[in-house]
């Protein structure tokens, strides 16, 4: 595709020779990509006469055309294997069946991932330590802390969160920031342990698309954070 896969646009400082800045995705066109994905697997999910599980969600299998629509393809080897390491549920390594939970589980890691910038594989998560749990830990109080360093730098252009400090108390007073919670919140619930805990794939879309429409007002433009997006699954192909 035109715009490669997401990989290539959260991680572009590997094998990509454009310079690092002119792959950077801002915070809209994340949310985008997020809420893109999500109707394509809610679509997979409850839209087909028999459930489809994708089964291998993750960056390298989202791809992005000219005006960054999403679309996704997944690898025969890696289907063998039921998903990729970290972005796989824990229940497919105790031989389970498959199912669209796993699905949820593997799309809570993805959007984890394009909101902090770090792989579930990174080599701080180890020891029991995981991307899910990393982002528990620093929920609601400290999102500064971990999202990744272009969104705060973008927020900061923006005038959302100049005067900003670690202080807790700032948090509920700024739009931006609330929305990163929200959003943390989802990918924290998606990617639970328990298939049971997770989110359904109907219920992410419409928290998602809120939250996006609460960016989107005349006051959200007016601060340049502007991009032309998808209004849903009439942007989506899933091949497989």
């Amino acid at each position: 595709m035109e715009n490669g896969s997401l990989e290539d646009w959260l991680h572009s400082s590997v094998g990509m020779n454009e310079p690092e800045t002119m792959r950077n995705l801002n915070f809209i066109q994340r949310v985008n990509v997020a809420v893109d994905v999500a109707h394509a697997l809610e679509y997979l999910h409850h839209r087909c006469e028999t459930p489809i599980i994708h089964c291998d969600l993750k960056p390298s299998n989202v791809l992005l055309d000219g005006e960054m629509l999403n679309y996704s393809t997944n690898e025969p080897s890696s289907l063998r294997l039921r998903g990729a390491i970290g972005y796989a549920p824990p229940e497919y390594g105790t031989e389970s069946e498959l199912s669209t939970n796993g699905d949820v589980y593997s799309y809570g890691i993805l959007l984890l991932e394009m909101l902090t910038g770090k792989r579930p594989t990174n080599e701080r998560f180890k020891e029991g330590l995981s991307l899910h749990n990393f982002l528990k830990a620093a929920l609601p109080n400290r999102v500064v802390e971990i999202i990744d360093p272009i969104l705060l730098q973008e927020s900061v252009r923006g005038g959302t969160i100049a005067d900003i400090t670690l202080n807790e108390n700032n948090l509920g007073n700024d739009e931006y920031l609330q929305c990163l919670n929200s959003i943390f919140k989802i990918g924290l619930t998606c990617s639970a342990e328990s298939p049971s805990e997770r989110m359904d794939m109907s219920d992410v879309v419409t928290k998602l698309c809120s939250i996006r429409d609460k960016l989107l007002r005349p006051t959200r433009l007016d601060r340049g954070i502007k991009t032309a997006y998808s209004t849903g699954t009439s942007g989506v192909v899933w091949m497989t």
